[in-house]
């Protein structure tokens, strides 16, 4: 047998590297697309599980008739002149707390079954996402949900001014799964009461937050 030279071994060599380079660069490729498309599949899938876990838990601590007069208290002097306007402390943290507590338990509950993500996801190729059979993907969801009313103060005419006030739910999802870490934030705003003022407004309520802070819900351990 005619022995291999070293010119041709070399040759081997250099084809051999550049056929492993080949190759790992597919498998990279491959596995960065894969993975960025289950991200956005799987982020898709929490954000609308998200919207009906808020909604359900803002309708049911919201459910009896709750009136403007139930949250703010109204001063008014002789005149009929606004003197002091301040919030119901209580109600509005057991809205918060409660509104927070039922959105983190609908998002524990809704998630646990994970999410379904086409065979055609697997090909990295967005375009061919949504075909093939459905693979159930388990996914590991880390909520951290937070609740705050807002007052916002509107000109409606002659010594007139709307008061509308707000619930602002913010939730911060962290999604785990076997092919990363996927992070978002899911803002919902509920109008909860609104009323028409009648006389003049102090300029430092209209300015001034009347609801402090929020109430949060961490995750837990």
């Amino acid at each position: 047998m005619k022995p291999i030279s070293k010119k041709r071994k070399l040759k081997r060599r250099i084809a051999f590297v550049f056929v492993a380079l080949a190759l790992i660069g597919a498998v990279v490729f491959i596995h960065t697309n894969v993975t960025n498309v289950l991200k956005a599949i799987a982020e898709a899938s929490m954000r609308s599980i998200t919207t009906v876990a808020v909604n359900d838990a803002v309708y049911y601590t919201l459910s009896d008739k709750l009136r403007y007069e139930d949250l703010i208290a109204i001063e008014r002097d002789g005149k009929g002149d606004i003197q002091a306007i301040s919030s119901n402390a209580f109600q509005i943290n057991r809205i918060a707390r409660d509104t927070a507590y039922m959105s983190q338990e609908n998002l524990n509950s809704m998630s646990q079954d994970g999410v379904e993500v086409p065979l055609g996801a697997l090909t990295g190729v967005s375009a061919w996402a949504g075909f093939g059979p459905k693979l159930h993907l388990k996914i590991i969801p880390i909520s951290n949900v937070s609740c705050r009313f807002v007052s916002k103060f509107l000109d409606a005419g002659i010594n007139q001014t709307k008061h509308s006030i707000y619930l602002e739910i913010v939730a911060d999802i962290s999604i785990i799964m076997p092919t990363g870490t996927s992070n978002f934030a899911s803002l919902t705003e509920v109008l909860v009461a609104e009323s028409v003022l009648l006389g003049k407004v102090p300029e430092t309520f209209l300015q001034a937050d009347l609801f402090g802070g929020g109430f949060t819900l961490a995750p837990e351990e």
